[in-house]
């Protein structure tokens, strides 16, 4: 599985306030990051895999979500994760 929870640990360790917070507005948006990213790899070689796609369109606008949720609230935290990541907006 390309998402174990050793992974999972890696990620809120480096993007979430502390290695066990999985709830943070950060480490959420790491954490759909990393799986657009897998989704968008298989998507290339699968193309026709639509309930895949559908599934990255749904975590895009989640990520969406949260990234202006944390823009409305906190702008430094917003700049820096986007920075981190490497987003573009």
């Amino acid at each position: 599985m390309y998402l174990d929870a050793a992974k999972k640990q890696e990620i809120f360790e480096k993007y979430g306030k502390s290695n066990t917070d999985t709830g943070s507005a950060e480490a959420q948006i790491a954490l759909f990051s990393y799986r657009i990213s897998h989704l968008t790899e298989h998507l290339k070689v699968n193309r026709k895999d639509y309930s895949t796609e559908r599934a990255l369109t749904t975590l895009v606008g989640k990520r969406r979500a949260l990234l202006n949720y944390l823009k409305d609230r906190d702008i430094n935290r917003y700049r820096a994760i986007v920075k981190a990541l490497g987003l573009r907006k």
